[in-house]
């Protein structure tokens, strides 16, 4: 008997005078341990035993598992797992071999003690194992996902208990049980279906018009599958169900190194089902997009640092277990704005107003939470889920909605005291200014006029902003109102969520510069930007219009922010998330970094490494995707990759997303790439927003568009540095015209 490995297909054959391959076969006898490996003939895959290394919460140096990986793809990429459940914690006790009745097993040869085994019912002397009848968590093209009727199969993905535990995890994508020719994602602790493909309509699925032309759904009384064959065998691609709960298709690019996201289906991270867990609230707008709710801390760190998030939060302080009818319960109650109630709400009737549907929250020890509202009252027992946070763009266009958290007496009495010792700073600014975040104040005391001081009563700030009643934005961190001095001077307070995921950066922000502040609860006062925030004047319709001149201002006092933070500072401080929506204009259009909640500060050594991705989707940089450990020397270059996504979207006066792209018509380009080849072609003018209508400084758009293109170059040490940006701006140094970056082909969905 033989294995032999060929493109995923294991084949058994007993017969001992078939021809062996010593690169892809296992003969009976033989066994494959330790660092051994089988190598399909073409070359493309291997299988052997793979480790996970000490992130595993498994607790151990290294957890084998028998899995196939791609062999030519340096990153290790494993697109099978025998073994998930049962993890090998000593690979020299374990070894594939080929048992008696004909299964593969994986054991310890020395006990006999099976650890994994294939479990066929063979029966036949040359039997064939395919492992496209058994797919783990990735599907590879050709592969079948469906029913096998007759063998009573259920080939369907299961996503990953987390980045290094193989074992499976909360989702799966399976053939719709009801019979429909659609595929599902389900949450398998609740069974509860959140996605679904739409049916088959003998072309594509409902909700998948822009899936391959090649692809089939295939019922043909003993199978119903879907199978999509690639047409060119040089692509290597594979479709993943995350452990975020999506399901996501990827394509090796070769020239990048790197795996590129071609589609995400459901599109909005929040919409997976129980993603954040129990207690939390996700944000599509934000990377990582769960944060406790008031009052709650996260119950497992180290599962969130691996991606599973789905353990959610925990209370900080237990509830009033009397629940006493007569007195009443000493709990009391913290607002959440959402534009998602949390699921499964019951509804009390009889209810006439808040203050009844408060109290028959409270009536019942298993009441977390209660909303009151036009639908009249609803309450909540027990855990909550699927809080969706409110979020800016959505303030014009939809309804917020109230949740009212079940909080304990102690957590509010320690909040309100919190309240009433606030420490407020006030910041006014005659350059770049950075609010948002307090580390950055003491960063510019040389630059700037500031004080600060104790209040005792907010009396002051609540009268100036009429008791934080004129919101102008909300963000992943806090709220920003405004407010007037009794001197007239206008003024924007920023008020920081106590609790929040943005709360606990806030503070270790602070005490990396030695600033110790006591209080959940913190107010930013800083000047009133009359002109708001840069996206609302290229993306939205707005008053006032942005010529050429005062784009270009913009561009170039960003970079030189940027470049005092990168280069002038005693530490670097990377801001992770610039973009439109975080650059206020001032009366002047002198523009203003905002929003630093998510911004780390890093040492000059380099010897600090981010293992969390931050930022906003649309802004990241391919290192951030690549799953490469980001050091300060690496992250400093790929801020230059944002900044040049931002210069593109000065340049057009429109976002240029990939889903944007993947918007577009036929013979419509993707735009950073109009503007790369624009620039070897030597005609740049058409590149510029039409609303400019033709007034604009042609060298200076040439300009911005090299210095946008080498910022995004795909080998780092390819992009400038800040400071050559703003001498580049400032046209005391030239620029050279940039080769074509092959991200840009990648991002515009072509692989060669």
């Amino acid at each position: 008997m033989a294995l032999v490995l060929v493109v995923l297909v294991l084949v058994l054959v007993s017969s001992p005078s078939r021809a062996a391959s010593a690169r892809d076969t296992i003969s009976p006898g033989e066994t494959l341990g330790g660092s051994d490996e089988l190598v399909s003939s073409n070359g493309k895959y291997k299988l052997g035993f793979f480790p996970t290394g000490s992130e595993s919460p498994r607790n151990a140096s290294n957890y084998w598992y028998l899995g196939i990986w791609f062999n030519r793809v340096p990153t290790m990429t494993p697109v099978w797992v025998a073994n998930g459940d049962d993890p090998i914690a000593d690979l020299t006790t374990a070894v594939l071999t080929i048992s008696p009745d004909g299964n593969l097993v994986v054991g310890n040869p020395v006990t006999g003690s099976i650890i994994w085994s294939t479990q066929a019912n063979v029966t036949t002397n040359n039997t064939i194992a395919t492992l496209f009848d058994h797919p783990t968590s990735s599907l590879l093209p050709d592969a079948k996902l469906g029913w096998d009727k007759v063998a009573g199969l259920n080939r369907r993905l299961v996503s990953r208990k987390n980045s290094a535990d193989q074992a499976p995890g909360s989702y799966s994508l399976e053939l719709d049980p009801s019979g429909a020719a659609q595929f599902i994602l389900v949450e398998l602790n609740s069974g509860i279906t959140y996605w679904s493909s739409g049916v088959w309509n003998g072309r594509f699925f409902y909700s998948i018009p822009d899936m391959g032309a090649d692809s089939e759904f295939i019922n043909n009384g003993r199978e119903v599958y879907f199978i999509s064959p690639m047409r060119d065998a040089n692509v290597v691609a594979r479709l993943s169900l995350e452990v975020s709960g999506q399901i996501k298709s990827f394509i090796w690019y070769e020239q990048l190194q790197y795996w590129v996201t071609a589609a995400v289906q459901p599109k909005s991270q929040c919409e997976v089902y129980a993603l954040c867990g129990p207690y939390a609230v996700c944000n599509d707008n934000v990377i990582p997009s769960c944060n406790c709710m008031e009052g709650f801390s996260i119950k497992s760190l180290k599962d969130w640092e691996l991606e599973d998030r789905t353990g959610g939060c925990i209370r900080n302080n237990p509830l009033d277990s009397s629940c006493n009818k007569t007195t009443g319960s000493t709990d009391g109650f913290y607002s959440i704005p959402c534009f998602r109630l949390p699921q499964n709400p019951q509804n009390t009737t009889g209810v006439l107003n808040e203050g009844e549907c408060a109290h028959a929250c409270l009536s019942s020890c298993s009441c977390t939470a209660y909303s009151f509202g036009d639908y009249g009252c609803y309450v909540w027992h027990d855990e909550l889920l699927n809080v969706k946070d409110q979020q800016y763009s959505d303030l014009t266009s939809t309804k917020v909605e109230i949740l009212k958290v079940r909080l304990a007496a102690k957590e509010l009495i320690r909040w309100k005291n919190h309240r009433r010792k606030m420490l407020v700073w006030v910041v006014t600014s005659t350059s770049v200014a950075l609010f948002g975040h307090v580390l950055l104040l003491m960063i510019w005391r040389n630059k700037k006029k500031q004080y600060f001081c104790t209040i005792n009563n907010i009396q002051d700030l609540k009268h100036a902003t009429k008791s934080f009643s004129s919101k102008l934005r909300s963000g992943g961190f806090g709220s920003v109102y405004k407010g007037v001095l009794a001197d007239s001077t206008a003024i924007a307070v920023k008020m920081l969520d106590g609790f929040s995921q943005g709360e606990k950066q806030f503070r270790a922000e602070v005490s990396s510069i030695g600033i110790t502040q006591h209080g959940n609860k913190r107010l930013l006062v800083y000047e009133y930007l009359p002109y708001h925030s840069l996206d609302a004047h290229l993306f939205q319709t707005s008053v006032t219009f942005l010529n050429w001149k005062t784009r270009y201002q913009v561009a170039l006092g960003v970079a030189r922010g940027q470049a005092y933070l990168h280069e002038s500072c005693r530490e670097y401080i990377i801001h992770c998330d610039i973009k439109p929506q975080n650059i206020l204009l001032d009366a002047s259009f002198t523009p203003k970094i905002a929003d630093f909640g998510m911004a780390k500060f890093m040492q000059r050594d380099f010897s600090r490494a981010l293992t969390t991705m931050r930022g906003t989707i649309g802004y990241l940089a391919p290192e951030w995707l690549s799953g490469v450990a980001i050091t300060t020397k690496i992250d400093i270059t790929t801020f230059l990759v944002v900044y040049g996504m931002l210069l593109f979207e000065i340049i057009s006066g429109s976002r240029n997303t990939s889903e944007q792209c993947s918007s577009c018509a036929d013979n419509d380009v993707y735009f950073p790439l109009q503007v790369a080849n624009g620039i070897l072609k030597g005609d740049v003018q058409g590149l510029v927003d039409p609303k400019v209508c033709g007034d604009v400084n042609l060298e200076e758009v040439e300009r911005v568009c090299k210095i946008a293109c080498w910022c995004i170059q795909d080998k780092d040490s390819d992009r400038p540095a800040m400071g050559e940006v703003v001498q580049i701006l400032e046209g005391l140094r030239e620029v050279d015209v940039p080769p074509l970056p092959k991200i840009l082909q990648a991002v515009a969905g072509s692989p060669h």
